[in-house]
């Protein structure tokens, strides 16, 4: 392989307030991996809340997770817990509470949204380049080697052995610059950019890396539950049920998946045909969907 970057030092850790910062925001974006009432929480903070740009009131929000079946307290919950989290602050206006998003929140959502949207996208021919990243992470330091993993599958990395990294996408090696800056050990990592040469083919480099199985299974059950699913046109509400259930099932999916070219994926792969079904349904619920949050006031 050929180096596209090698650094060197002593791999020390970032401080606290920095660390911190970078797991507070990777956390939130765990929450694409279950459903949950924050989670379908955020789902509509991205789907209606962000594009509109508005404050929401607090009844509009219980509503349309009422709507998925998120009882009034766990929704009061997740808006305490999404709040905390700086992604939404509270507003009083009266005896009521509207709420709109921070900064943060804005960003976090936009960069989600970003993901989500752009999933299963047609991608190009693969240049036959692997991103390896080589970085040690001490045993005893769990905490770090966690936010350092849960970063690298954020960026599309798998890991085939102990402390090594790679992602057959080479345009991702300033991402893995970041996630590995933002835990402090940049300096003790080396990047290296480029193709195989023996030993392990890119399929079993694949096979050890991630685990497809687990993958195409979730992919099929998504296609089971969304491909026939067809809400009442006459119904508003369950046409933006329909659509939260939708978007919250598929965003995970950008967290799971390491997108992998086509060159790489088993043959007829079941995620294309999940891709093709989120964008079919998420087109056609998403005007009546928008018109039914905004009528909830």
């Amino acid at each position: 392989m050929a180096a596209r970057g090698v650094t060197h030092g002593s791999g020390s850790t970032a401080p606290a307030t920095s660390s911190g910062s970078a797991e507070d925001a990777f956390s939130r974006r765990r929450e694409v991996a279950a459903t949950s009432a924050r989670s379908l929480l955020l789902t509509v903070l991205g789907e209606f809340v962000l594009p509109r740009g508005e404050p929401v009131w607090t009844q509009a929000v219980l509503d349309a997770l009422g709507s998925v079946g998120v009882e009034e307290k766990s929704a009061r919950q997740a808006l305490a817990r999404t709040a905390a989290d700086d992604v939404v602050v509270s507003e009083r206006a009266g005896r009521r509470v509207r709420w709109s998003l921070t900064p943060s929140g804005e960003r976090l959502l936009s960069e989600g949204a970003e993901r989500i949207y752009a999933h299963g996208a047609p991608r190009p021919a693969w240049d036959g380049r692997w991103l390896v990243l080589v970085v040690s992470v001490p045993e005893a330091q769990r905490a770090l080697r966690h936010q350092l993993r849960t970063q690298l599958a954020w960026a599309g990395l798998g890991s085939p052995a102990p402390g090594v990294w790679v992602c057959p996408d080479a345009e991702r090696v300033a991402e893995a610059h970041r996630a590995l800056t933002d835990v402090g050990l940049d300096e003790g990592a080396l990047v290296v950019v480029g193709g195989t040469h023996g030993g392990l083919s890119d399929a079993e480099l694949v096979a050890q890396a991630w685990d497809l199985r687990e993958l195409e299974a979730r992919y099929a059950e998504f296609v089971d539950r969304f491909a026939d699913l067809e809400p009442d046109p006459a119904d508003p509400i369950a046409i933006l049920a329909a659509q939260v259930r939708l978007v919250d099932a598929w965003r995970r999916f950008p967290f799971l998946d390491p997108q992998l070219p086509a060159e790489l994926l088993p043959a007829g792969w079941v995620g294309a045909r999940a891709a093709e079904v989120f964008h079919r349904r998420h087109e056609a619920w998403a005007a009546g969907a928008r018109e039914a949050f905004v009528a909830l006031g």
